[in-house]
């Protein structure tokens, strides 16, 4: 997550000087999608918000590993142009051996600089500053400092945090549902799944005529961020998906979005989303998870015996949040009225 500072906004209305900042959702989304063709991070969800966002990566490693040193030069190239020696890699001229060596020493660091989570950060809010200040005309800083981010450590936590980033413009007061909450991937990916659900069916008439079936399909003219794939039945089990289906999570979405709270109006389905019983994650304390405006975990989220593994790999007696996460993932846990 990564907050504006200064009173600025990254989006919205300013009530005080009237001005609308909508489109800079717009350079946030386009800047996204263009990072994410370079690095080796995959994005599970997101949600721009008037004056932060919401992020949930995932970042692949292996991947980084595969890529030739041609491919890591090509990617690392759409974002800087690189020293010179590397230049003269690609336009093909001969190296000595000491020459090689400081290129393969170059290549190496850019491959590790492409499965960095800080330099992914540092390349989506460098250039969304700078745009925001030459709009502004104004100098110094656009967001309050460095991001911060949790470590996601099983299916329950993961689960658990892309619901509440989904629905944070529910939450907020910004949409009425999830899939009119626009720069989201809620949105997004409710979109997609419309548009192949109501595909348009051709019937064929006389004389090789053909009849196109009208359908209404959720407008989506906004810029569409790459994302990572939920596991279907011939994908469970896979790394490079998300461990759960999309059927499951737009449920649970759509469960959660109905809820009775003071900002909202609806009522709630007494029938849960099966997977919250196969997750073992406690329904009452997952909403009331979503619908706080600020988290309880810190560092890391997960299970109460991942987490303790993770406390003690970092040589700590305590992490914060393990008390939460007996609460919220667990079969056991108490159920509130």
């Amino acid at each position: 997550m990564c907050r504006c500072v200064r009173r600025a906004f990254l989006c919205g209305d300013d009530r005080i000087t009237g001005q609308n900042f909508d489109h800079r959702k717009t350079w946030l989304v386009e800047r996204l999608t263009a990072l994410v063709k370079v690095f080796a991070i995959d994005i599970c969800a997101y949600a721009v918000m008037s004056n932060h966002y919401h992020l949930v990566v995932r970042i692949d490693e292996e991947k980084a590993k595969q890529w030739t040193d041609d491919e890591v030069i090509r990617r690392w190239r759409k974002l800087y142009k690189g020293p010179p020696m590397v230049q003269r890699y690609l336009a093909g001229a001969k190296l000595d051996s000491v020459e090689s060596n400081v290129v393969n020493d170059i290549v190496q660091q850019w491959r590790e600089r492409l499965t960095d989570l800080s330099w992914f950060m540092r390349c989506l809010n460098e250039p969304i500053a700078r745009w925001a200040n030459d709009e502004d005309g104004c100098k110094g800083r656009f967001w309050e400092g460095r991001f911060k981010s949790q470590a996601l450590l099983d299916e329950a936590a993961l689960l658990t945090c892309m619901s509440y980033v989904d629905l944070n413009p529910v939450r907020a007061g910004v949409a009425d549902i999830p899939e009119a909450s626009d720069f989201t991937s809620i949105q997004a990916r409710m979109v997609a799944w419309a548009k192949r659900k109501q595909k348009p069916q051709l019937k064929r008439k006389p004389r090789s005529q053909t009849f196109v079936r009208k359908t209404k399909l959720p407008k989506q003219t906004l810029p569409v961020v790459p994302l990572l794939r939920f596991s279907g039945p011939e994908k469970q089990g896979k790394k490079t998906t998300i461990p759960f289906t999309l059927k499951d999570y737009l449920q649970l979405v759509d469960w959660l979005g109905r809820a009775i709270r003071h900002d909202k109006r609806g009522a709630i389905s007494e029938q849960q989303p099966p997977i919250l019983e196969r997750l073992n994650i406690n329904k009452d304390e997952l909403l009331a998870y979503v619908s706080q405006k600020e988290k309880r975990f810190i560092d890391v989220m997960g299970t109460e015996s991942n987490m303790q593994k993770t406390a003690t790999q970092w040589q700590r007696k305590f992490i914060k949040g393990i008390r939460l996460a007996q609460q919220l993932f667990s079969s056991n846990a108490i159920q509130y009225a």
